[in-house]
């Protein structure tokens, strides 16, 4: 097993991917763009924790937590885009929110830890 299969807070981002992914391929009326983007930076949130996670120095981690952190952030800005086209639900949106919410504060311990 790799250490990063270990953490909690991959974990919860590999659940949360599955939940954002089989949204997004289950909705055609959204943007092709926002779609693409959104796959991305959710997905990018879980790679870049693993690389961090298999960085040797401690500068390497924290760059790659960050970098992760990120993309969280950067998933919440393109579902409120999608909210505010009415393309999302507000129970999902609320779900998927309070998710990244859990996540970006999981990276940010991770990150503060190092």
């Amino acid at each position: 097993m790799f250490d990063f299969e270990k953490l909690d807070v991959y974990n919860h981002l590999r659940t949360l991917n599955k939940e954002v992914l089989r949204f997004l391929f289950s909705n055609d009326k959204i943007d092709p763009y926002l779609k693409d983007q959104w796959k991305r930076a959710t997905i990018g949130a879980a790679v870049n924790l693993a690389e961090g996670v298999g960085r040797i120095s401690d500068a390497d981690k924290k760059h790659f937590f960050t970098i992760s952190r990120g993309c969280v952030f950067e998933s919440v800005a393109l579902m409120q885009t999608v909210q505010d086209l009415d393309q999302i639900t507000p129970s999902v949106y609320d779900d998927f929110y309070a998710q990244y919410e859990t996540v970006s504060k999981m990276l940010l311990g991770l990150y503060r830890s190092k």
